[in-house]
């Protein structure tokens, strides 16, 4: 990974008030550089720009920090394992389980787990509408969907009312909040600012009604 790239990260990392060690920065742009090599060959991202992805993929994933607490966390849709994986680069303290239907992205995922001696995260190949877990997950989060609605009710199983859902969207969502059901319930919208992204982004945070 480039030197313009290593910047990128350090000074999007400062300007949302992380501090995470070398090890931890390493890791995030290892994990870039995996991506990359593996793209060329099974399209696992569609932002080809090896700098564009700092900000789009990491920074951007990291945004949601404040909001990610202790416990089991589910990245729901994982693709590429964002903001799976650097959610937890970056909380080696959380377990994260990182959940795809694509075969060819969770043996990415996988592949990322051995190279970067992640054993914090654990990729599934599954639709997470099927997945069954003995436990339920304290976070649930996802930028895969197309719909609040089609989120909630995907992961509804993996719930109980103290897991937090958290939705990261572009606009602010005002249609797809009102298509919610009614077991649903919107704790707040916040608006996420990503260093170098000039673009809106928010993350509704929700939980199931008790």
């Amino acid at each position: 990974m480039t030197g313009a790239a290593e910047s990128i990260l350090r000074e999007g990392l400062q300007g949302l008030g992380l501090d995470l060690d070398e090890g931890q920065t390493e890791q995030l742009l290892a994990y870039l550089d995996l991506l990359d090599r593996w793209n060329r060959a099974y399209n696992l991202t569609a932002v080809r720009d090896p700098l564009a992805r700092v900000t789009r993929h990491l920074l951007d994933a990291l945004s949601v920090m404040p909001w990610i607490g202790p416990g089991r966390l589910l990245d729901a849709g994982a693709g590429a394992g964002l903001p799976g994986i650097p959610l937890a680069i970056a909380r080696p303290d959380i377990a994260v389980t990182l959940v795809d239907s694509a075969g060819k992205k969770v043996r990415f995922m996988n592949h990322v787990k051995r190279e970067l001696r992640l054993e914090n995260i654990r990729p599934v190949h599954a639709r997470v509408e099927s997945l069954k877990e003995d436990e339920p997950f304290d976070t649930v989060i996802s930028r895969a969907f197309s719909s609040l609605a089609a989120f909630v009710a995907a992961v509804r199983h993996l719930c109980t009312g103290k897991t937090r859902l958290l939705a990261m969207k572009g606009r602010y969502p005002e249609d797809e909040i009102l298509e919610l059901p009614d077991w649903a319930r919107v704790g707040s919208v916040e608006k996420l600012a990503v260093p170098g992204l000039h673009e809106q982004r928010h993350l509704v945070i929700m939980a199931a009604k008790p």
